[in-house]
């Protein structure tokens, strides 16, 4: 039975107002006639619904419906199929009449079983199946036949079936399904110190709401904080991540909890819990929300150290121990152990924290490194806060090994960084993107691409420039459906730590001024580019995208459409910053519900030129600095009579 993951072990995950398609293998010895129903209901219902399945291979009995799911919930569904005594009955009397036998004896069989059927029957249809036996009675063998073959009286007996030898698999699946914000937004990665004016000073929450005007315009939904709690004093980092830090140095927001407070406090710099629960509000009269970071570990100083040092990991000298990654060493963060007596109260307060925030507003956490803490933490702690507030999504920071990855989502996280940010060519994209929509993994993992993190700064974007930025950006736009872009992209900010891909003067250490309009930013794409995200509902799902042929290993070549092609848009990429590139693009005529020289209306949304179309294969020129990337959508195309009395 599909969907399932891992034989039903965890959910599948789908938005409000999907149709989940279910397919099942039934079968029984024979030749009798089946019916199968999906059964489905909300975790908080006890009563069943069912939904008929159709008989879509006989084959290989292979049956398939589908159900609606209304709600931002969690639903059980399985499968129940059962012999139609009648529905073979009938069958063969059909044989028979058109074999020209006589079929007296089989007709009254078939009374026999509609006389069975009226104890079940309920409302009209127990009406009908009496009146049917009574006009039986008085029938011949002919009008008897067309009374027990009527469509009215099968589709009586179908609801009148007996069910006493039912077989119903032996698993209830789950299905959790988010709102669609889990599926289709755009995220700004906004670091709060870094919205000011002022050189050498960190900025406010009150500096971030004047932002929000300008970031909205560019067509984002969701703001995206880096942690905004105190940051510890001791072994503070320096700008760059040096050892030692000035007494102006901020450290890094990563280094949760000192004496002003941990997990559950707003850093003074930024304001108070008032001004954060201000800037929420301001927010969502934007139309945004806000995302939180929530990151499980410590500075050496947070209160937890002093109040709970049994969630703590002490070496033979007395010293706590610090986080490290070797050869990299975080001596600013301390983590905590999730083993032991303890680990009941451990978790308890973490469920706590992400409880606090959701009273403050916050209904989306990117959570940091969820790899390196315990599989089954993660899928206790969704579950507890779904429990309060199944609208809650989930961002899981794991650049890990796949299996890991994947583990993540299965458990319950609602989306997934992924390796999107180091795939760059087209068979690489292809491959991956392949993986991430038409394979298994698309039933659990939402993928959410980042073209660049503040940790992550690619050796494309470094060396590639402008065109580079509005490259990645339009593949992470277009290629998923959900996507976040950390602040400063905007800028083309690139410039690395030498080697590294690192930034250099990382605003994780140091105070930053942006001039939010200097030249050569790509503002004007990005807002272009989300606009057409709007506009375009094809561009809204995810596990519709299909590459198409483009005869130049530079040009990638995609698209996606509405299950009724009611938005079709396909999308040519220059994935080489540096030359221009000229491909022939191959366009899907059958899947766009075209015949080969049948004209279309073709319109390129970037710069509003319209074509009109006959062949499958056309040419395109792409230039790195001007025209990377162009999007066609594609219209009917309207036929003019021009014998009309307007000519």
């Amino acid at each position: 039975m599909k969907p399932d993951v891992d034989d039903g072990r965890y959910p599948v995950k789908r938005e409000v107002g999907d149709d989940l398609e279910v397919t099942a293998e039934v079968f029984r010895d024979g030749h009798v006639t089946l019916t199968a129903v999906i059964l489905w209901r909300r975790t908080d219902e006890t009563a069943w619904r069912e939904m008929p399945m159709t008989l879509i291979n006989p084959g290989l009995d292979l049956w398939s419906g589908s159900i609606r799911l209304n709600a931002n919930a969690t639903y059980v569904y399985t499968v129940e199929a059962w012999t139609d005594h009648y529905e073979t009955w009938a069958g063969e009397l059909e044989k028979k009449i058109a074999a020209d036998q006589n079929v007296n004896l089989e007709l009254i069989e078939g009374r026999t079983l509609v006389a069975d059927a009226v104890g079940r029957a309920k409302g009209d249809d127990a009406e009908v199946l009496s009146t049917l036996l009574i006009a039986f009675d008085k029938a011949d063998d002919e009008r008897r036949q067309r009374l027990m073959l009527a469509d009215h009286v099968r589709a009586a007996m179908a609801r009148a079936a007996d069910r006493s030898e039912a077989v119903r698999y032996d698993r209830e699946l789950e299905v959790f399904v988010d709102r669609i914000e889990a599926r289709y937004a755009a995220w700004y990665e906004m670091f709060h110190r870094s919205q000011g004016t002022v050189p050498g000073k960190g900025a406010t929450f009150a500096d971030c709401e004047e932002r929000l005007p300008e970031i909205k315009a560019m067509g984002f939904d969701v703001i995206y904080f880096v942690p905004i709690h105190p940051i510890g004093k001791v072994h503070r980092k320096g700008p760059n991540n040096t050892l030692v830090a000035g007494p102006n140095d901020p450290g890094s927001p990563y280094a949760i909890g000192s004496d002003v407070g941990g997990h559950k406090a707003v850093n003074p710099e930024l304001g108070t819990l008032a001004d954060f629960k201000r800037f929420v509000r301001a927010c969502h009269a934007q139309g945004m929300e806000v995302a939180l970071d929530f990151a499980i570990q410590c500075a050496p100083d947070h209160p937890w150290i002093k109040e709970h040092p049994e969630w703590f990991i002490f070496r033979p000298d007395g010293t706590i121990k610090y986080a490290e990654n070797p050869p990299k060493k975080y001596q600013d963060i301390v983590n905590v152990n999730f083993y032991g007596p303890h680990q009941k109260a451990l978790w308890e307060e973490l469920l706590s924290t992400f409880l606090f925030w959701v009273e403050q507003g916050v209904k989306i956490f990117r959570v940091d490194n969820p790899h390196t803490k315990p599989i089954p933490f993660w899928e206790w702690v969704i579950r507890e806060v779904h429990k309060v507030d199944p609208e809650v999504i989930f961002l899981a920071e794991a650049f890990t090994r796949p299996p890991v990855m994947k583990m993540l989502g299965k458990v319950g996280y609602t989306q997934s960084y992924t390796y999107f940010t180091w795939r760059n060519f087209k068979g690489e994209i292809i491959d991956y993107l392949t993986e991430l929509t038409t394979s298994p993994v698309k039933d659990y993992m939402r993928p959410n691409f980042f073209p660049s993190t503040p940790d992550i700064n690619p050796p494309f974007l470094q060396t590639g420039g402008r065109s580079a930025h509005m490259t990645r950006f339009a593949l992470a736009a277009t290629l998923s459906s959900v996507y976040g872009m950390y602040n400063g992209f905007e800028l083309c900010e690139a410039t690395p730590i030498p080697g590294k891909e690192e930034f250099l003067n990382s605003e994780k250490y140091d105070y930053k001024v942006w001039d939010w309009d200097r030249p050569g930013n790509i503002k004007d794409f990005i807002t272009q580019i989300n606009r057409i995200r709007r506009e375009n509902p094809a561009l809204q799902e995810l596990d519709n995208l299909s590459f198409y042929p483009a005869d130049d290993d530079n040009i990638l070549f995609y698209g996606k459409m509405t299950p009724d092609r009611s938005n079709m848009v396909f999308i040519a990429v220059n994935l080489d910053p540096f030359d221009s590139h000229v491909a022939e693009l191959e366009f899907p005529l059958t899947q766009m519900g075209l015949k080969e020289g049948e004209t279309f209306q073709v319109e390129e949304l970037l710069t509003g030129r319209k074509h009109l179309w006959r062949s499958a294969k056309q040419g395109v020129k792409l230039e790195p600095e001007t025209n990377p990337v162009e999007i066609y959508r594609i219209g009917a195309w309207e036929k003019v009579d021009y014998r009309s009395p307007c000519f």
